[in-house]
């Protein structure tokens, strides 16, 4: 491996052989005056996505390392090893399903972070495209940069982002994330660190596509996991709410994760379960009495399920 590695683009995957090609393809056309390095961590798959990533590591020793084991260890520890083993004084995130758009993204991203010291990363926008071809922009609205923005509503998909390694490191050993099992991602906290220990800054510029799948950490068909996953984005936010901004969003931030569980509870399941949410709200929260927002979807769901019971009779 060369000494002269900058940038270290940090990939993990797990049965992406639909799609990896295209991720890694997009790494090897980056145009970059510094040296790259891609980092892959292949978690055992189970289809053919480790014989891909070993396949361009050894057309590409130079660049592509793979990092993996006999077991499969889960998506945490994967991408905490995959961090690990990068090289570079910058680390740039692609999961294995998504890919990079612009030939000059790292270029532009790395000259922007050696201009300002003070900036520990920043991110792009991307496009997000579904399993049926729909593509939306994100984030729709302004490309934010406080710590509060970010506290509200992440702007920075996971592979738009460069960040500072050394602030990678001091992120792991500062949170320690893995002691926070009920936090069902790597990248809201690890950004929300960043806003509260640097600045981070924006190009507005669509660099990076996000594939929206139906079934993956993220993303579920599945109800009750889209409200846990929801509501674990919602409590990073307040627990960093309480860290470092004197609770000051807190009744807001936990307002909008009411209204998200009892929007979903408007169309799914019965009106016990969306009684019982609100209720366990209101008890850790009693100022979610005045949430009007809640009373109006209750309202909703009733008509709703009313409407579908005429529907069948008819």
């Amino acid at each position: 491996m060369s000494e002269d590695v900058v940038l270290s683009v940090v990939m993990t995957t797990y049965n992406h052989e639909r799609w990896l090609a295209a991720a890694i393809e997009s790494v090897l056309v980056q145009h970059t005056s510094f040296g790259v390095e891609l980092v892959i961590g292949e978690d055992c798959s189970t289809d053919r996505t480790r014989a891909i990533a070993e396949d361009y590591a050894t057309k590409y020793p130079d660049i592509v390392r793979v990092v993996t084991s006999d077991s499969n260890v889960g998506w945490r520890r994967n991408y905490r090893r995959s961090i690990a083993a990068a090289r570079g004084r910058y680390i740039a995130l692609l999961d294995g399903d998504d890919y990079f758009t612009d030939s000059r993204k790292l270029q532009r991203q790395v000259e922007l972070l050696e201009s300002d010291p003070t900036l520990g990363m920043c991110y792009t926008r991307s496009e997000r495209i579904d399993e049926d071809g729909n593509v939306t922009i994100y984030p729709e609205g302004e490309c934010t940069t406080t710590f509060e923005d970010m506290l509200w509503c992440n702007p920075a998909e996971n592979s738009t982002v460069v960040a500072r390694r050394e602030l990678v490191e001091r992120y792991y050993a500062e949170i320690k994330p893995e002691n926070h099992p009920e936090w069902l991602t790597d990248d809201l906290p690890m950004w929300l660190w960043f806003a509260a220990n640097s600045s981070y800054a924006s190009i507005d510029a669509k660099m990076a596509v996000h594939r929206v799948l139906r079934r993956s950490v993220s993303h579920s068909e599945e109800y009750r996991r889209k409200i846990a996953f929801c509501d674990s984005l919602s409590d990073i936010s307040v627990w960093y709410d309480e860290r470092y901004n004197n609770r000051a969003m807190r009744y807001k931030l936990l307002r909008k994760r009411q209204n998200t569980a009892l929007w979903v509870l408007s169309y799914c399941g019965g009106v016990g379960e969306y009684l019982g949410r609100w209720l366990s709200d209101v008890k850790a929260e009693p100022r979610l009495l005045l949430n009007i927002a809640a009373y109006g979807l209750f309202v909703k769901k009733v008509c709703w399920r009313m409407w579908r019971k005429q529907s069948c009779v008819r």
